[in-house]
């Protein structure tokens, strides 16, 4: 039997997306680093024959948009194929934004090879105050054709919009769908009093919405993968919490190996076995000499999990972030 172990990308790889190309290879996509003390990238992107082994690729997004040429925030990439064209949607701050206010906005680049190099289309999807529109994720629901974009976060709720046929705008007209709120309470196991990074799977006619809340970075890291479900992409949607009638929402969080695990993307193996891939804060080594270095900006790695579906719920079959040997993703054609 095959194995892995945690992390399966030891650098800093935060807000990961994996998608599997035709040519045979994963692609993983990752927030804007700095890498060698110098060196920035945009967008990492790293290859894998079988979801365990990595080769760094470079910079995804080696040119900057001319809206956003002069800072430094990169965010949380999604990447989807169409049409033989990679769409890589992506968070940014752009120059007209001053801090502290952030004022991020939604962005879509292009390319024809999913290692890039893409070319940003010019001007960002949807901009407006502090960092509500981030973490993209692009989704197409076979049951009606649209073509969705879910994001959100700053306090505010998770949204979706449908997309216009040509993917770099939004369809004029569509309303926006607000589909989780945040909790605002204070207590210690709440990790939904901030929601983002949506991520969508459509399993056994569910609609699967995971996503990642409270903090996810710093010496007070508070994050958790949650998940909530729908029998439609646009909603309504239950959370988990909702579901059971009490506690939260959470299927992934902290333990004594892993802090601040989430902002997960959910990947299919040979085998039709979904896994969790996710970030987080390894305690032996929680810094690096980042963009933001001079707030102790944590280092986030890769890491994998097999997720299960057991009475019509995901959980993580190992129970949580493990640092133990673990049995391999399938690479075997079924």
């Amino acid at each position: 039997m095959h194995t892995y172990q945690n992390p399966v990308l030891d650098d800093d790889f935060a807000d990961p997306t994996i998608i599997l190309a035709p040519d045979g290879y994963y692609y993983a996509y990752g927030t804007q680093t700095k890498v060698r003390g110098t060196l920035i990238l945009n967008m990492q992107v790293a290859r894998s024959r079988d979801l365990v082994q990595w080769e760094h690729l470079g910079d995804a997004l080696p040119e900057k948009p001319a809206w956003a040429d002069a800072t430094q925030k990169f965010w949380a990439p999604h990447v989807s194929l169409h049409d033989g064209l990679y769409y890589l949607y992506y968070s940014a701050k752009p120059n007209t934004s001053p801090e502290p206010d952030h004022g991020l906005c939604l962005a879509v680049a292009v390319a024809d090879s999913p290692a890039g190099p893409f070319q940003d289309v010019g001007q960002p999807l949807q901009c407006g105050p502090g960092f509500v529109h981030i973490d993209p994720m692009a989704f197409d629901d076979p049951a009606t054709g649209q073509r969705l974009l879910y994001w959100g976060s700053g306090f505010g709720p998770l949204m979706v919009r449908e997309l216009a046929e040509d993917r770099v705008s939004f369809l004029p007209g569509s309303p926006v769908i607000e589909l989780v709120h945040p909790v605002a309470t204070e207590h210690p196991d709440n990790y939904q009093r901030l929601v983002e990074g949506s991520w969508v799977v459509l399993r056994d006619d569910w609609y699967y919405l995971f996503y990642s809340g409270n903090n996810c970075c710093g010496p007070d890291a508070h994050y958790g993968v949650m998940v909530a479900r729908a029998r439609a992409a646009t909603g309504p949607f239950e959370t988990l919490a909702q579901f059971l009638g009490h506690g939260h929402s959470t299927i992934l969080e902290a333990n004594v190996h892993w802090r601040a695990p989430g902002h997960n993307c959910v990947i299919r193996d040979a085998a039709g076995t979904d896994w969790l891939a996710y970030h987080a804060i390894d305690p032996q080594q929680p810094t690096f000499d980042a963009i933001d270095a001079d707030q102790g900006y944590s280092r986030r790695v890769l890491l994998l999990d097999r997720l299960e579906y057991v009475d019509g719920w995901p959980r993580v079959a190992a129970g949580g972030p493990t640092r133990t040997p673990q049995p391999a993703p399938s690479t075997a054609a079924v």
